[in-house]
């Protein structure tokens, strides 16, 4: 492979990140609906040629803006949680973990406000984004679970799987509450705080549920 070959590349790589980079842009100014090929053109500067040399269609365009965002957000989580206290007790392990979230959300949130829009509206034109959307929550869920289940690593394995499985649930959904109650008042919602809130809710949730029989 030639330098030729090489500059190339890179140029065609540079291209589709400019292309998603508009996307994300528009789509957080106007929404999907009003999101279109067009505006991403002129806003990215790239001829239509080189649109669909990289997007067969919107479907596909948002499809690369959901899974480029959400391993963006998936790296930010884990570097959070690298940083976490080897030492902490189990709420200050929820709390952690609360936190990671929260941080990872308000810094590549795209994958989760896009997903959650198309998944709402259900519209059948855009089933290749909302399927990745919902292979993207499952191996989220999974991921929860494995935490989870880390932290309850005392427990015997049918009952540490089985609430961690509950805890995962739980958490994703008011994670999705929070995100969007975020989305609605930007400047005055505390998605930090309601994270800390979280974390320590799951920690007395647990205490109940480990005290029924």
């Amino acid at each position: 492979m030639g330098p030729k070959t090489d500059r190339r590349q890179q140029h065609g790589e540079e291209s589709r990140q400019r292309i998603l980079d508009a996307a994300v842009e528009i789509a957080a100014e106007r929404g999907y609906e009003g999101t279109s090929m067009s505006l991403v053109r002129q806003r990215s500067g790239m001829p239509n040629s080189s649109i669909y040399w990289h997007f067969r269609d919107k479907d596909d365009l948002f499809a690369a803006v959901i899974e480029r965002s959400y391993h963006l957000w998936r790296e930010r989580l884990l570097d959070a949680g690298s940083r976490r206290r080897a030492d902490a007790s189990r709420l200050e392990r929820f709390q952690d973990l609360a936190a990671a979230i929260a941080e990872s959300l308000l810094d590549r949130p795209e994958f989760l406000s896009l997903g959650l829009m198309l998944t709402l509206e259900r519209r059948p034109v855009e089933a290749k984004a909302r399927a990745l959307f919902v292979n993207i929550r499952t191996e989220v869920c999974t991921f929860a679970r494995a935490e989870f289940e880390d932290i309850l690593a005392d427990l015997p394995a049918d009952r540490r799987i089985a609430l961690a499985d509950r805890l995962a649930s739980f958490t994703i959904a008011s994670a999705d509450g929070f995100f969007i109650a975020y989305q609605l008042n930007p400047d005055t919602y505390d998605l930090v705080t309601a994270f800390a809130t979280l974390g320590t809710a799951i920690d007395a949730l647990l205490t109940r549920w480990l005290a029924e029989p």
